[in-house]
């Protein structure tokens, strides 16, 4: 069978891994449109953009491992289209046809319109070993940086900017930050770790456009007030990557539609990873972590190699945001009650979710007790009293 994988992150390493241990010993293809074998991303906004972390370190397997497990690693070739009736899919370099595809293709990030000022030289994102390369040398120190959006790449570029010594002003125009992921609890503690060190953060501020002619210098706000800047960070969002998807007909819904398996619309097609959406509690979810495109893609491997199973969500995350480490257990879609937990130290503390009195996920920052236990609670279906969390001598008593 001839399996061609299009895109070259997470996933389709982990996918095309589980595909040669688990016995497949046919043509097995691997695209990516960047000049980089696949690679970790979570560094890039994090250890790598520090320089703290190198690009041997970054990328997910050893150069020689692709040609010793017989895969073909096709880097800076680009998919231009798909025809689902005769198998093939068609690139900037020629034709590959398939018995089996994926799409691993992952996301792109949101960026302000040319008429807001999102295309100015100055202005950035950071996705890419590309974007974050560009980004490094800007970071100087004293320099004025902006940050617009206050989801976890945007805290997390201001944390490093901050550490390089720039004057970081971030700005949120929901009324608080992390509001589509975090509850309110959780956000206070992220505020009040930035706030202490010399983050201005700005919330409910609605922007008008990133001003400059040549270059950026601002950002103007909605209520009139500028924010001068050196440069500005757009950290406003992914949108799944979907267009080749969308030519071949394949069902779409936030992001390539799939089955518990991995399938798509088309029984030859399969997807993984950020660019992929599954069916949960009566929506579609995509999962945009690493584990969530590792246990996806390990998914779709098993059922190609002729092990049918579904997928069996175990949602992880996490953020490093100066010395401090926020780590996630569980998804706290739906959740209509939280109580928090000091914990020992400075900033650390955990914010458990509850829905209908069940334990469906716990925020750990700098408490790494109180994540591992809150996993192994969620994961075993275990939901101790809420009224216990605040005051409990010694979490591992919930475990017994």
């Amino acid at each position: 069978m001839r399996i061609v994988i299009v895109g070259a992150g997470q996933a389709a390493a982990s996918m095309a891994a589980r595909l040669r241990a688990g016995g497949h010993d046919g043509p097995l293809t691997v695209i990516g449109n960047e000049p980089t074998a696949p690679y970790q991303r979570p560094p890039l906004s994090k250890a790598y953009l520090l320089g703290q972390m190198g690009l041997d370190r970054l990328t997910l397997r050893a150069p020689d491992w692709w040609t010793d497990q017989s895969i073909a690693l096709r880097l800076s070739e680009t998919a231009l289209g798909l025809d689902p009736v005769a198998r093939v899919l068609r690139t900037d370099r020629g034709d590959h046809p398939y018995d089996a595809l994926a799409l691993t293709m992952g996301a792109r990030p949101r960026r302000l319109s040319a008429a807001m000022g999102g295309d100015l030289p100055g202005t950035h994102v950071i996705r890419t070993l590309a974007d974050v390369d560009a980004l490094a040398p800007q970071l100087r120190p004293d320099a004025r940086l902006v940050v617009i959006g206050g989801g976890y790449i945007g805290l997390e570029a201001a944390a490093v900017a901050r550490k390089q010594g720039l004057q970081v002003t971030l700005i949120e125009a929901a009324p608080r930050i992390l509001g589509r992921v975090a509850s309110a609890e959780t956000a206070d503690l992220i505020r009040a770790l930035h706030q202490a060190h010399g983050v201005t953060i700005l919330e409910g501020a609605a922007i008008s456009r990133i001003t400059g002619t040549d270059r950026a210098d601002g950002v103007a706000l909605t209520d009139g007030r500028q924010i001068p800047a050196d440069l500005v960070i757009m950290g406003i969002g992914v949108l799944p990557e979907t267009a080749l998807a969308d030519s071949a007909g394949l069902a779409l819904d936030n992001g390539i539609a799939t089955d518990l398996s991995g399938r798509t619309s088309d029984p030859a097609i399969w997807a993984a990873g950020d660019c992929a959406s599954i069916p949960h509690q009566g929506a579609r979810l995509r999962l945009e972590s690493v584990g969530g495109a590792i246990d996806m893609a390990e998914c779709v491997a098993d059922n190609l190699l002729g092990q049918p199973r579904r997928i069996a969500l175990k949602p992880w995350f996490w953020s490093d945001q100066y010395d401090a480490k926020l780590q996630i257990a569980g998804l706290n879609l739906g959740h209509d009650h939280v109580v928090t937990r000091r914990g020992q130290g400075d900033h650390a503390a955990s914010v458990w979710y509850y829905r209908q009195s069940r334990l469906i996920a716990v925020d750990a920052l700098n408490d790494a007790r109180a994540y591992m236990i809150g996993k192994r609670l969620i994961e075993g279906g275990i939901s101790p009293d809420p009224a216990l969390i605040p005051s409990l001598p010694d979490l591992r008593t919930l475990l017994t």
